[in-house]
């Protein structure tokens, strides 16, 4: 089940979300595939990930994503 492979508690990397059995965040998923990196680079550079469990991050950020309510920035003129 996707949903049991990212886990939350408070006394791992602060409650941060993170793949089950590993202290590797969700954001740090998000910061290195936005930052160019595939998958394949991503699973040789941590071992412990699999292509499902980057794929459950992909998820879990959509969904926190979709709840919440994003106010836009209006920049004014200076």
């Amino acid at each position: 089940m996707i949903n049991s492979l990212i886990h939350s508690d408070p006394s791992v990397m602060m409650g941060k979300p993170v793949v089950a059995g590993t202290r590797i965040t969700v954001e740090l998923i998000l910061e290195r595939l936005a930052a160019g990196e595939t998958i394949e680079q991503l699973l040789e550079a941590h071992p412990r990930l699999t292509k499902e469990s980057v794929l459950a991050a992909l998820d879990f950020a959509g969904k926190a994503l979709h709840a919440d309510v994003v106010y836009p920035v209006v920049e004014t003129a200076k």
